[in-house]
């Protein structure tokens, strides 16, 4: 007896399901949580002279990258300061994070401009070869941790919002950083004194939370009076023993430090 009409349209769309579970499921394809992405830590300084270049060539990387899996976090350190010009976006907290880096990569000093990428590699941060390399063999790593920032809000001088982590190991933090999009600044003492200076990604705040068993969960990171402008929110995976970063997400473009109510999930 010939099949109904009714029967063949079923047939065909379990043959359809079929073939599309099989090319998911087939032997080397990418799990669907698996990521690619590039961090770029750069260590700098308004009081050194070196340091210009470094900030120029993270601005080239970030126009270059809008839409991309590259993540810029612009850290000022604040022990370039006693040398006659006092860095506005400098901080204890960012020194502290570059010695914290300089123990993980076994390194016997710190310095700027010193760039590092996914935690793992660092080099002079004006260095554009070296750094175009280092994206690109870290966007060919794929890793299996992810993140991911939803309902966010900004409530007067804070930021709200809900994070979900998946596939990450044990002794994992989860580290947030709050960006300033950008700033001008003009230098009037120390090694660049008269020149105006540009800089992107200016991390303004940093906290860490600890991963352990509890992988979602609320969070806020404070927005400092002085911020102005367009902020984002920054999150990474790092592994506590080696500073290895394993995952990264950042919240919507767009959130201003002045302007209240935006909720956006994150990409």
């Amino acid at each position: 007896m010939a099949p109904s009409k009714k029967s063949s349209i079923i047939t065909g769309m379990l043959l359809i399901a079929l073939g599309s579970y099989s090319f998911i499921n087939k032997p080397g394809s990418k799990d669907k949580l698996a990521t690619s992405f590039a961090v770029i830590e750069l260590f700098t300084s308004e009081g050194c002279s070196s340091c210009p270049p470094a900030d120029e060539l993270i601005s080239k990387i970030e126009k270059e990258s809008r839409g991309k899996d590259i993540y810029i976090l612009s850290y000022h350190v604040d022990y370039w300061n006693r040398l006659g010009w006092k860095d506005q976006f400098s901080s204890a907290a960012f020194s502290k994070r570059q010695n914290n880096y300089s123990i993980w990569l076994k390194l016997s000093s710190v310095y700027t401009p010193q760039a590092i990428v996914n935690g793992k590699s660092e080099f002079v941060g004006s260095e554009e070869g070296t750094l175009r390399t280092a994206i690109k063999k870290s966007l060919s790593i794929q890793s299996p941790a992810r993140i991911v920032l939803s309902n966010i809000k900004k409530l007067g001088e804070k930021i709200d919002f809900r994070y979900q982590i998946d596939g990450i190991p044990d002794n994992t933090s989860l580290v947030l950083a709050l960006i300033q999009k950008n700033a001008v600044s003009k230098v009037l003492r120390g090694e660049n004194a008269g020149r105006q200076l540009s800089h992107v990604q200016i991390v303004k705040n940093i906290q860490t939370i600890e991963i352990r068993d509890k992988h979602t969960g609320e969070a806020s990171i404070s927005i400092p009076a002085e911020v102005r402008g367009n902020v984002e929110i920054i999150a990474l995976l790092q592994k506590n023993n080696t500073g290895e970063i394993i995952g990264a997400a950042r919240s919507p473009s767009g959130i201003s430090s002045k302007n209240s109510g935006v909720s956006q999930k994150s990409k």
